[in-house]
Order: structure tokens, then C-alpha cells, then sequence
């Protein structure tokens, strides 16, 4: 039976798109990375997602093309077609769970932390919007002490974030955190069972990959990609 081809459309420094990639890593799925500057609205991109935004995985299957566009359409079908190692739960409880966190990190997680740091360290530049402004960066870094705050909540009752194993919701967490450690806005002092289950996820293979994400114009804190920072 032939391979599948398959191609991520990402951006490095998108927490949706580190998702979808640590799954595929996770799962052992090859495919071959296309950087898209999604801000740019490139039209071989918005043909395949018009709403224009990161990721979009490319699926050949001899004469079968399958286009997935967006993070949670892509780790749904993932797991439909793939579904060794588990990552969504075992149980219906699990699962409820996975699910619940997951949009925690991709809708409170984002509005209230990315929406203020990532937009204003990162979105401006690559949009050439001006100088970060500084009270909004600390709106974002308040609201980053109370979401990790839960993460240690969280971690001080479980082995993993949604229960005994590693799941989705580890990988959503992950990708939103590690986006801004890049950036060295992750108080690790503060957080140390936090730091303590970043380590593991970082010591995985499916997160070498994301350490080694550079991007013009935008170095990485110093202990970014050290595995005992």
C-alpha cells in the first residue's frame, strides 16, 4: 500500500500550528513542512483555507486529495485515521476532559494571554503595527500567572494535565507556552510543577523540531531550546 503524502501548511511561532505538529510527531506520521506567512494572505494558501489562517495539512492518497484546515479539524481527523498512541482519552470521562482543556488554551488561554503578549511581541513585527505597548504586556503577563496557576492546580492532582495520561490537552498547553518561552515570558521560578511537566513534554521527540524554531529578526530566550533550563 503506498505512503500517504503529507504537507503542513504552518507558521513556526503559531500555537495552532506547534499543535498539529507535535500530533504528527507524537503519532509518527511523516509529512513535509511548507512556512506560510499566513499575515500576508498569500492566494495558494487562501485557496486551500479562505478564512486564512494556520494550519492546513494536504493529504494525497494515490488519486484522493484531502485538504483539513484548522487545528481542531486537523487533530480530529488525525485520530479518526490514526488512532495509536491514544490522545484524545480512553473513557468518555477523559475525553470530556481533553476536550475541555483544549479549548481552555485555544479560547480563554489565547484571548486573555496571546491576544495581549503574542500580539504585541509578535503579530506588530511581523505586521510592521508599531512598538509593543507596554500596559497591554502587562495585562497579558497578570492573566499568564493566573492560567499557569491553574496549570499547577492541575498538575498537583494529576500525572498529566487531563488525568493519568499524556493527551491532547498537554499538546495544547504545550504549544501555547512554549510560544511564549520563546520569547522568555514564562516565569518558571513561580511554577516549578509547571517546569516540571514542560521538561518531560520537551524531552519528547515530537517537541525536538519546535526547538529548533527560529525566525528572522526574532531570537529565542537563551534557554529556549535546553531541555534542563
Amino acid at each position: 500500500m503506498p505512503a500517504v503524502d503529507r504537507t503542513l501548511y504552518h507558521f513556526p511561532l503559531d500555537p495552532a500550528s506547534r499543535q498539529a505538529r507535535l500530533a504528527l510527531g507524537e503519532k509518527r506520521l511523516p509529512f513535509e513542512p511548507v512556512v506560510v506567512r499566513y499575515w500576508e494572505q498569500p492566494p495558494e494558501f487562501t485557496a486551500l483555507n479562505p478564512s486564512g489562517l494556520t494550519p492546513v495539512l494536504v493529504e494525497a492518497d494515490g488519486g484522493q486529495r484531502t485538504v483539513v484546515c484548522e487545528v481542531r479539524a486537523i487533530l480530529e481527523h488525525l485520530d479518526e485515521q490514526h488512532p495509536q498512541p491514544e490522545l484524545i482519552g480512553r473513557d468518555p470521562a477523559e475525553r470530556a476532559e481533553t476536550r475541555r482543556l483544549m479549548q481552555w488554551f485555544d479560547r480563554k488561554f489565547d484571548h486573555e494571554v496571546d491576544g495581549y503578549l503574542l500580539h504585541e511581541k509578535l503579530e506588530k513585527r511581523l505586521t510592521k503595527m508599531g512598538a509593543p505597548d507596554l500596559s497591554n504586556m502587562r495585562l497579558g503577563r497578570e492573566a499568564l500567572r493566573v492560567h499557569l496557576a491553574y496549570v499547577e492546580k492541575l498538575l498537583g492532582e494529576r500525572d498529566w494535565l487531563a488525568g493519568r495520561r499524556l493527551s491532547l490537552a498537554d499538546f495544547a498547553a504545550a504549544a501555547h507556552i512554549s510560544v511564549l518561552d520563546y520569547f522568555g515570558d514564562i516565569p518558571w521560578r513561580e511554577t516549578p510543577g509547571a517546569k516540571t511537566w514542560y521538561m518531560k513534554l520537551k524531552s519528547r521527540p515530537c517537541f525536538r523540531p519546535l526547538l529548533a524554531d527560529r525566525w528572522p529578526g526574532l531570537a529565542p530566550a537563551a534557554h529556549y531550546d535546553d531541555l534542563d533550563f
